[in-house]
């Protein structure tokens, strides 16, 4: 049977001290909730002691989850440690993570201090924490760069001072992934009442090692890890959650499963993303716009022949919907006949032939290749063959006023005409257009980017729209944005609309 490996969210603690990104309280009890669903061990609502708002945050996550362990930050400092237990009362389960710096550079220059005096600080707040909760984690603040012998006189007095988790912080993300993973071999095995105790560390990301580290630990011995959505944290961030939800997934040599659901990484990370307004980068491992995005026509072709040639992850794994086919100069006429049958154009041998060599050349000098541009490639107007086209759009929007949109499509020839209210223009655009379409869509992703620059910019929208478990993309480009985002609204409804 395969080894526990605990997950540690701090999304709503490290995370969330990421300039910007700070979240209300009902934010926070939204996040939380999805992370119960998502399958977290630990969830790290707050620092209570800090302020009002961190105190009452944790006091509602306490009340709002019932599955997860609800985990307060704490100084090594009495009344720290108070505040926190007082805030977890209402949690089912509650641990109190208090903890102080072991470094050399910290105890000197942070704490104008000594070793005896930090070792028996930590130890009187691992007592007095163990003396308000049955459940007590203790960090060792920059244990990254903290002698491996001082660092073991630190752990081992206080697991006798009674703590049930140990936390080993790489917190400047100094460390490379074998010396970290020595680390924590040297603390295994040096250190009386080690395996009484769960091990874990908390990886940041200054030098892009944090997954590495992280992992290297875990091989090392390490049953907990420390993470957040995305990667979000001070500084560059922490340890992604998904990466290391999936590389456990992917290597199953390491023996070891965790109680997260995969399939609700997608989700999760876009509602964290949303809240936090911090756009996932489209590279981004595991969760990013292109992490199964393929444009080189070898990868394309051996990813419509076998996804396991070029797709080490199922995207339906973490609650995508499939492989996308990016068609750019490097694309092969295998992704360029799926693409074409994508939008009900059968293209085979010397036509195939044709259009890949007409495609190429446009390809060469356009960096983005619409529906319309392959339509024009394939010899076929737009209107002939998309089901659904805009013929009118009127938007009323202001500071002061209603924002109303009047839309008028023709759909399979029949004009229809439609009106709402929304939030914005494009919003009151959109709701009309879907008073047509009596389909159950959903916007997965909406991205608006400038390919000029000035007043008179042309905006290039890109729109993921979910119809019936799969998803559908959209692109436009116009001076007018919201005329863009309906026309790419639309575009991505024409890839479904007859099905």
């Amino acid at each position: 049977m395969s080894e526990r490996l605990f997950i540690f969210d701090t999304t709503l603690r490290d995370g969330e001290q990421v300039p910007g990104c700070q979240l209300n309280r009902i934010e926070k009890i939204q996040v939380a909730r999805a992370l119960e669903e998502l399958g977290v061990d630990v969830i790290e609502a707050g620092f209570p002691v800090s302020s009002p708002g961190d105190y009452e945050s944790v006091v509602s996550i306490s009340k709002a989850v019932t599955e997860p362990v609800v985990c307060a930050l704490s100084r090594a400092l009495p009344n720290d440690i108070e505040v926190a237990a007082q805030a977890l009362k209402p949690a089912r389960r509650a641990r109190i993570h208090t903890g102080i710096g072991t470094s050399d550079l910290h105890i000197r220059y942070k704490f104008n201090s000594t070793r005896d005096a930090i070792l028996e600080q930590a130890v009187a707040a691992a007592r007095y924490a163990r003396n308000l909760v049955d459940d007590v984690e203790f960090y060792c603040e920059d244990a990254g760069r903290t002698d491996n012998e001082f660092l073991a006189r630190v752990v081992q007095a206080v697991i006798k001072a009674g703590v049930t988790v140990v936390n080993i912080p790489d917190t400047t993300g100094y460390c490379l992934p074998d010396e970290f993973g020595e680390k924590i071999r040297y603390l295994k095995e040096h250190v009386d009442g080690i395996d009484d105790v769960i091990l874990s560390v908390h990886c940041h990301d200054d030098l892009g090692m944090a997954t590495a580290n992280t992992v290297q630990a875990i091989r090392s011995g390490a049953r907990q890890v420390e993470v957040t959505m995305n990667g979000v944290g001070e500084r560059a961030g922490n340890t992604a959650l998904e990466e290391i939800a999936m590389i456990l997934r992917g290597h199953k040599e390491l023996d070891l499963e965790t109680g997260i659901n995969t399939t609700r990484l997608f989700h999760t990370s876009r509602l964290v993303s949303s809240l936090m307004n911090m756009p996932v980068q489209p590279n981004k491992a595991v969760v990013g716009r292109n992490a199964f995005s393929h444009s080189s026509g070898i990868h394309q072709d051996g990813i419509i022949k076998l996804r396991e040639t070029y797709g080490i992850i199922d995207p339906r794994d973490v609650g995508m919907i499939d492989n996308t086919l990016v068609l750019t100069a490097r694309s092969g006429r295998a992704a360029l006949k799926k693409r074409f049958m994508s939008m009900g154009v059968e293209m085979d041998g010397e036509a195939l032939d044709s259009a890949y060599d007409r495609f190429l050349k446009m390809a060469d000098v356009k960096l983005d290749i619409s529906d319309d541009d392959l339509l024009m490639i394939a010899g076929k107007k737009s209107d002939e063959l998309a089901p659904v086209r805009l013929d009118f759009l009127n938007v009323v929007s202001g500071k002061g006023v209603t924002h109303n949109a009047l839309v008028r499509l023709t759909v399979e020839g029949r004009q229809m005409e439609a009106q709402s209210e929304g939030n914005g223009p494009v919003d009151a655009a959109i709701k009309a257009v879907k008073k047509i379409i009596l389909k159950k869509m959903t916007i997965r992703e909406f991205l608006i980017q400038a390919m000029d620059k000035g007043s008179d910019d042309t905006g290039k929208v890109h729109m993921q729209v979910e119809y019936d478990r799969r998803l559908y993309y959209g692109f436009s480009a116009n001076t007018d944005i919201v005329t863009a985002s309906v026309e790419a609204f639309i575009s991505a409804v024409n890839k479904f609309y007859r099905l």
